[in-house]
């Protein structure tokens, strides 16, 4: 009984030692061993640090055209002092007719509506005088548009009132006008630049009248320009002019449109090859559409004028892309 137990015994002592030395390989092979692999670190692939990096992004000249960003090289200009005005489109009174009856009587016929174009002698209307019961045209005195009509089927008209108002809408006149801090500043024979706010281009033109008047109830005077007409000058729209001062030479002119501002600095997007780079500036003087450059751009810069924002968009998706 004695010697099973003693072996029982010894079987156990193998068994703890068994087990320690087990347990000391297994803490040798955490500290000597091959250590697991670490995460890979993010790949952000060659082509995104080709097409995003630093200040700059690569675009193509189709995504160029695409986008609509118009390249224009830096070079010298003129910057020019401007004045602003409100103006309206006002039918050229020199050359506007009234037609007026002869003689009272009754509308027997009327054969122009308001709108219509006539030539110098177009029969417009037909009136029986009350004094012979005889009936007489009223005629077109020159070739224009009628513009005002004051007369119906059956209505009567007299002298004292004109029927129709013809003008030869082939010029206008655009009334400007001028406060009174202003009237300095305005000659005849200025120059104006008129933006008739519908997308087209700016039509120049020049000041041929200034009223010696001024209007109370705006407290401004009259600068008129006359300008040829068309659809895109119709009597009773509204325009603003950019009355041109004064006139310096810069060594390098930019376009307003393409200044842009990235991280507090005011950059513009200059472009070789393929690439934009953000390019940060000195501006100095300025008119309504150009800007001097006293540091950051050389003559011959191939720069985006419009639709730089674009630009700055793109640059900031390639900052996020690298932020993870």
């Amino acid at each position: 009984m004695m010697r099973i137990a003693r072996v029982a015994a010894l079987a156990l002592l193998g068994a703890a030692l068994i087990g320690g030395t087990g347990f000391y390989f297994l803490d040798a092979s955490k500290v000597g061993g091959t250590k697991p692999a670490a995460p890979a670190a993010h790949d952000h692939g060659k082509g995104g640090d080709e097409k995003h990096g630093g200040d700059g992004v690569e675009l193509s000249d189709a995504k160029v055209a695409a986008a609509g960003i118009e390249l224009v090289p830096a070079g010298p200009g003129t910057l020019r002092e401007s004045l602003r005005l409100n103006g309206v489109i006002q039918p050229n009174q020199e050359a506007l007719v009234q037609v007026t009856p002869r003689f009272p009587g009754i509308v027997r016929d009327v054969r122009r509506r308001l709108g219509d174009k006539v030539a110098k002698g177009d029969v417009l209307a037909t009136v029986e005088s009350n004094q012979s019961l005889t009936t007489y045209d009223l005629k077109a005195s020159i070739a224009g548009t009628i513009i005002d009509r004051q007369a119906a089927l059956g209505e009567y008209v007299s002298e004292q009132k004109p029927v129709f108002t013809i003008a030869d809408l082939s010029t206008v006149w655009v009334d400007f006008s001028v406060y009174r801090r202003d009237f300095s500043r305005v000659r005849v024979g200025d120059t104006v630049v008129i933006d008739a706010d519908d997308g087209g281009p700016p039509i120049e033109s020049t000041i041929s009248y200034v009223s010696p008047l001024g209007a109370s109830d705006t407290q401004s005077a009259l600068a008129r320009a006359t300008v040829a007409g068309g659809d895109r000058l119709r009597p009773g729209l509204f325009v603003t002019g950019r009355l041109l001062l004064a006139a310096k030479p810069a060594d390098v002119v930019i376009k307003l449109s393409a200044l842009q501002t990235l991280e507090g600095r005011t950059v513009v997007f200059v472009r070789s090859g393929d690439r934009f780079e953000a390019r940060e500036v000195e501006i100095g003087r300025r008119d309504g559409e150009h800007a001097e450059v006293l540091f950051g751009l050389l003559p011959g810069d191939i720069y985006a004028a419009r639709n730089s924002f674009v630009i700055k968009a793109e640059m900031a998706k390639g900052s996020a892309s690298h932020e993870h």
